[in-house]
């Protein structure tokens, strides 16, 4: 591109200082596709006052560009006239250093690593439909064990249809969340569709609802196992009890799958796989031995139910209001029966490319036949007082099928079942605490495998021990009666915490189809359905709580504490700063000359500093400075970050667009608490190329940040591993 400088006569000297420096203008001849006429004027003449601008009318054909100011060095700290809001500390945490223009040519080595990381991604992804389906099957298909006695509570006779209706909505569901699989196969969803469509701040609130969802997941099934097994001592049993206190067991059962979690996410699958498939023999079984006695009975037991639950001791009345009430609430609460479908997409990135719309199908089916069958077959062979008195609903159903041995086998179903419930709860928990720490929200400790089996035995040691707090916190234990009641406080709040999960999903798609509409995805759900489940979701929450309203207290309390406990992690500088303004209002002026109070005051400041000196990146195409600058503005307001590297790769003989270093000049100046680096990759634009780089500057693809691709773009953001962050 031909240029015409213009150099400045000799003028009044500039004034002096680390501020100010000389200027030169520079007119850039305008684009070949340019309709306008050019005026051009032999090169090297000069303005009649070269200190001024150009002219309008030069301006009018001619890209005008300021040489910023000289930087005294690379490693001094930006400065400004504006004062800093700390009267007496140092500055040196308000401002950042100047930023840099770097070229990089990626060599073999480099390419080495950036293949090995691709080739790490495909092959996570070990999980077929079924094993992919069993991690989060024994979560769904186990809920009957304690979705049933919970609904025929509030429902009485109407506990099929409001199963029916609760499991059949799901189908509102299903093209959501395949939807919203295709656009971001990633793990620790449906977080990282928030993180990806949404700020942070609302990804850290998902964050939480999900972690108090899994611990909920994992305790409720323990804890009903736990149940199931001190019913059925109760009765078999000489001694009548277990040898053992129920919320011990409870904790022995944790603990046990904790150990299992550790030996690797693959042989976790196939253990899974395994427990479902003995749970699904034991519910045919169960089912056909049922039918056939009610075929010999006959209908006398279900009359003597119906009677009882409309006009009966039971019954709540007659009228269309009273039906239409119990019938709600048995459907508020049949939300049970659905609970382990939130946790499918946690694992979706280790699940196979388009096996996700399976997985949800084979979980679905078989929830609805298993609820509302499995419910009429109960009132249809049991007398309503009997399953009013007890949990242990299913194994009443077996002995008045088959006799005692399949009450026997239905306890064993249960607990085994139910245990594989509590490692479905810790796999998901594992996806997600790892991506959280891959976006730097939890400490990197929580990335730490174990040598043999790979397991990142911290987050899942750590999810164990929370898991236990919240069961031990629920209720004061000391006596069974106490143990009952912590495990029916963690259960009210399962209900809301799932509905809640739920909501993530239309809400994710919302944000996606209004921020990053041009992401390819399939399939294309209608608004309507979307808007829909939102609806849904809004009135079976307001049911729960009307049912039991202080699931609502219990379930904001522990919610408070997983948003604190995320919010200090991600915020940790903004904290030490809270530290630094305290000290700096209330400490009188004399203690600053003190030698320990200002080297208190330098070592906080270090220590913020490191905090903020790790990088992020963000790729760019283009030097369009309005882009650029809402990028850097995302990175300011989501990150806690004082280094942003703009990354630019160039293929072959591509070049650099012309104001790409001006605009990232200007943007270093306008963030003085960002150091704002410019890289120039001699290299194709490719996962490989991107992981390569990665690992060369020591910065996770998942702290890459990209603008949304388009359906034509040519690799997934998956193959990328990348965030985005823009349109």
């Amino acid at each position: 591109m031909a240029k015409y400088a213009f150099t400045k006569e000799e003028g009044p000297p500039l004034p002096e200082g680390p501020s100010m420096a000389e200027e030169t203008w520079i007119a850039v001849e305008p684009p070949r596709n340019s309709t306008l006429e050019h005026p051009k004027r032999p090169e090297g003449t000069l303005r009649a006052n070269s200190t001024d601008p150009p002219s309008f009318s030069e301006a009018q054909f001619d890209i005008i560009l300021r040489r910023q100011r000289v930087r005294p060095n690379a490693s001094a700290l930006k400065q400004t006239t504006v004062p800093s809001r700390f009267l007496n500390l140092s500055n040196d945490i308000e401002f950042s250093g100047w930023g840099s223009f770097v070229r990089v040519h990626l060599n073999q080595e480099d390419y080495e690593v950036g293949e090995k990381i691709v080739r790490a991604r495909e092959d996570e992804k070990v999980l077929g439909q079924f094993t992919a389906s069993a991690l989060a099957g024994n979560a769904v298909l186990g809920s009957v064990f304690y979705a049933l006695p919970a609904v025929v509570g509030v429902a009485s006779v109407y506990s099929p249809i409001s199963l029916f209706i609760a499991t059949v909505t799901l189908f509102l569901w299903r093209p959501i969340m395949e939807e919203l699989g295709s656009a971001f196969p990633f793990q620790g969803a449906p977080y990282s569709y928030i993180l990806n469509v949404s700020s942070k701040p609302l990804a850290l609130l998902s964050a939480s609802l999900l972690l108090l969802d899994f611990a909920s997941t994992s305790v409720v099934s323990a804890a009903t196992a736990a149940s199931y097994l001190a019913g059925e001592l109760a009765v078999t049993s000489a001694s009548g009890s277990l040898p053992l206190p129920e919320w011990t067991v409870t904790v022995i059962i944790i603990v046990l799958f904790m150990s299992v979690s550790l030996t690797g996410i693959k042989e976790s699958a196939r253990m899974a796989l395994c427990v479902l498939s003995f749970h699904i023999f034991t519910m045919a079984v169960l089912i056909i031995l049922s039918i056939v006695h009610w075929a010999r009975i006959g209908n006398s037991q279900i009359v003597e139910n119906w009677a009882a639950g409309r006009i009966g001791p039971l019954s709540e009345g007659t009228d269309g209001s009273s039906v239409a009430r119990q019938i709600f609430r048995g459907f508020c609460l049949g939300m049970l029966g659905l609970t382990g479908f939130e946790c499918t997409p946690a694992y979706l990135s280790r699940i196979k490319p388009g096996r996700l719309p399976l997985v949800l199908r084979n979980l679905h089916y078989p929830a609805i036949i298993l609820n509302s069958v499995l419910m009429a077959l109960v009132l249809g062979l049991i007398p309503l007082e009997e399953i009013l008195g007890g949990n242990n609903v299913l194994s009443l159903l077996g002995d008045k099928a088959g006799g005692r041995w399949l009450r026997i086998w239905i306890t064993v179903d249960a607990i085994v079942v139910l245990c594989g419930g509590v490692l479905t709860g810790i796999l998901s928990s594992t996806e997600l605490v790892s991506q959280l720490s891959l976006d730097r929200v939890l400490p990197n400790l929580f990335k730490r495998l174990l040598p043999v089996t790979k397991a990142p035995w911290v987050s899942i040691t750590s999810f164990c021990l929370f898991s236990g707090i919240v069961y031990l916190s629920a209720a004061p234990i000391g006596d069974e009666e106490q143990a009952e009641n912590a495990l029916a406080v963690v259960s009210q709040m399962f209900s809301l915490t799932w509905l809640t999960v739920m909501s993530l999903f239309p809400l994710s798609l919302i944000l996606l189809r209004y921020n990053r509409h041009r992401l390819p995805r399939t399939p294309n759900t209608r608004l309507s359905v979307v808007f829909v489940c939102l609806a849904v979701c809004a009135v079976v929450a307001a049911g729960n709580i009307w049912i039991e309203p202080k699931v609502g207290g219990y379930f904001a309390a522990y919610l408070l504490v997983i948003l604190l406990s995320f919010y200090a992690s991600q915020n940790k500088t903004s904290l030490l700063r809270f530290v630094y303004w305290t000290y700096d209002q209330y400490q009188y002026p004399f203690l600053h000359r003190l030698k320990w109070t200002t080297g208190w005051g330098e070592k906080l400041i270090g220590v913020m500093r490191r905090m903020r000196r790790v990088p992020v990146g963000v790729l760019v195409k283009s030097d369009e400075i309005n882009h650029l600058f809402h990028m850097i503005l995302y990175v300011r307001n989501n990150e806690e970050t004082s280094h942003v590297k703009l990354i630019h790769f160039v293929d072959g003989d591509a070049g650099i667009p012309s104001e790409l270093e001006a605009n990232a000049k200007i943007l270093d100046e306008a963030f003085p608490e960002i150091t704002i680096d410019l890289i120039i990759v001699t290299a194709p634009f490719s996962p490989t190329s991107i992981a390569a780089l990665a690992h060369r500057l020591g910065i996770p693809t998942s702290l890459m940040f990209i603008s949304c691709p388009g359906p034509r773009f040519e690799w997934g953001v998956a193959d990328l591993g990348t965030r985005i962050v823009s349109l």
